[in-house]
């Protein structure tokens, strides 16, 4: 699929405002009307999906890329939830981390430990300092939470 360059923008743009990945914005406009159980299913598919291009990019060294990586697969990891659990959509970075303690009530509080690791990636993503070994635990981390929330939903 070709996204137009000005479309790109527009949803980067969106994505950066929200703090949401733009994969987030693209999912969320094309599932509109969707039942939010196969919403949640596919936002669980493409959370999975990204765990598999932070890998890629870890693999290369690219630490940022992969750090965003797994951001953006735990951010969307806990929409699935929402979506699945209580019909939610989650738009904001406030929502997420809200709703992310019904999910550490539900699981433990191994789910805070994944989150956070996600969150420092999200920020490492712009500041560049974690080194390949915090990026390897955090995917790790992710891996989990995504798994759990997966075996959930699918």
């Amino acid at each position: 699929m070709v996204i137009p360059p000005r479309v790109a923008s527009q949803l980067r743009a969106e994505a950066e405002k929200l703090g949401v990945p733009v994969e987030d914005i693209i999912l969320e406009k094309l599932s509109a009307g969707i039942d939010p159980k196969e919403k949640a299913k596919e936002y669980i598919l493409v959370s999975m999906n990204l765990l598999e291009q932070a890998k890629a990019e870890l693999e290369k060294g690219d630490l940022r890329q992969a750090s965003e990586k797994i951001w953006g697969a735990v951010a969307l990891a806990i929409k699935a939830y929402a979506y699945n659990k209580d019909n939610t959509r989650l738009s904001s970075h406030g929502e997420l981390w809200r709703y992310k303690d019904k999910i550490v009530d539900v699981f433990g509080q191994w789910v805070r430990d994944s989150w956070n690791a996600a969150v420092h990636m999200h920020i490492n993503f712009y500041e560049g300092w974690a080194t390949k070994e915090d990026v390897e635990d955090a995917m790790r981390k992710a891996e989990k939470l995504v798994e759990k929330i997966r075996s959930e939903i699918m």
